[in-house]
């Protein structure tokens, strides 16, 4: 069955106007001015008149089997389900371990990956956690990211945090080649997700391994980018060569720490950081904690939802002023471009039919995933 889109205004991320889209098995066939319903074939036609049209999010950050532990058994987050990902407008994830690489194992991550395929959205991963030596499927991280179609990359590995095994410059440098050069032979992008702690100077342990080898800053995805002061002062020159990614689901529970994500993007384009340098990710049922600055315990839990990324995305346009088009990229093109995932990220024929359409106010309408509707 066909399902064909009348009357839409595209944004592919970019604003190409009011089109017609044609969908079929898991692709978009056609985009054009007018598209008249094959004859013989049955198609479902939608009206979208006043709705805007664009690829389903990606958010490329997402504790899929749950993250959290860092209070005890009692504060293990749960996995992901497909439910979050719909309500959100998400059509694809990057799943990833966090603080307890540990108690939870990359290959529950891996089955996690093939559970959302199954269900009908796209989803990959990165093999690894905040620990180094890094836990992986094989045993080593290469043949992770060169075997398994399904793993991009590694991470989160923990940096300047409290609670990473504070690797050295000579480990952090030799994960960083061994996925570049796994990435090059499985036709992967090879990334390094890093998770950024709370420490003075956090991108320093980056800095020191692009300068001591032959490694770029763009082999890394530095996140939680926003979560204090400091570091998004850091960011603003950082991002300027290097990617950022700013993590939605902090805010609001830590207003009087993070930099809300919608006037971060603001703030990193007036100072000059490329759009193309920049995401948005959730941090999805990964724990959201807060520790005691003076006795390091943990005073305070709350969990990251998929959902905030629709928010920022929403209030980034309507309260900050930021062109949808621009919005948009940061959770659609910049990280499918970023972590080569073919076919997603924009309105494009050939491309996976990922489609997401929303109402003025930003209210999700209907939802595609892989050419069929999730959500109406």
């Amino acid at each position: 069955m066909l399902t064909l889109f009348k009357n839409a205004q595209i944004y592919a991320p970019q604003n190409i106007g009011i089109k017609d889209i044609l969908t079929g098995g898991k692709s978009i066939l056609a985009i054009a001015d007018c598209i008249d319903p094959p004859a013989g074939i049955e198609v479902e036609t939608i009206d979208c008149t006043g709705l805007r049209l664009m690829p389903g999010l990606i958010d490329s950050h997402v504790h899929i089997t749950g993250g959290g532990g860092e209070g005890g058994p009692a504060s293990r987050m749960p996995e992901l389900q497909l439910a979050m990902m719909l309500e959100a407008g998400v059509t694809t994830v990057i799943g990833c371990l966090g603080t307890d690489g540990i108690t939870r194992t990359v290959e529950s991550v891996l089955m996690k990956v093939k559970t959302l395929r199954a269900q009908g959205v796209s989803a990959w991963m990165y093999t690894g956690s905040y620990q180094v030596p890094t836990p992986s499927i094989t045993g080593d991280i290469s043949k992770d990211i060169a075997l398994f179609e399904e793993i991009i990359g590694v991470g989160e590995v923990a940096i300047s945090d409290h609670r990473s095994s504070l690797p050295s410059i000579a480990e952090l440098a030799r994960i960083t080649a061994q996925a570049r050069v796994a990435g090059m032979i499985g036709g992967k992008a090879g990334i390094v997700n890093m998770h950024m702690g709370d420490a003075l100077d956090p991108f320093r342990p980056i800095h020191e391994v692009v300068a001591c080898t032959e490694m770029g800053y763009k082999q890394f995805v530095p996140t939680h980018c926003n979560r204090n002061s400091y570091i998004f002062e850091d960011a603003k020159e950082y991002g300027k060569n290097g990617y950022l990614d700013i993590t939605t689901s902090s805010y609001p529970y830590y207003v009087d720490e993070e930099i809300k994500p919608s006037i971060a993007l603001k703030e990193l384009l007036a100072c000059g950081v490329p759009l193309e340098n920049i995401t948005f990710t959730s941090d999805g049922c990964g724990s959201l904690p807060g520790f005691d600055p003076v006795t390091g315990k943990l005073i305070k839990m709350e969990m990251g939802l998929p959902s905030s990324i629709l928010r920022e995305l929403k209030e980034a346009v309507l309260v900050d002023g930021i062109p949808l088009e621009q919005v948009l990229q940061v959770v659609t093109s910049n990280p499918a471009n970023i972590l080569k995932l073919t076919g997603k990220g924009y309105i494009r024929e050939g491309h996976d039919a990922d489609i997401l359409i929303l109402d003025p106010e930003f209210n999700i309408v209907h939802l595609m995933a892989m050419g069929k509707i999730m959500n109406r």
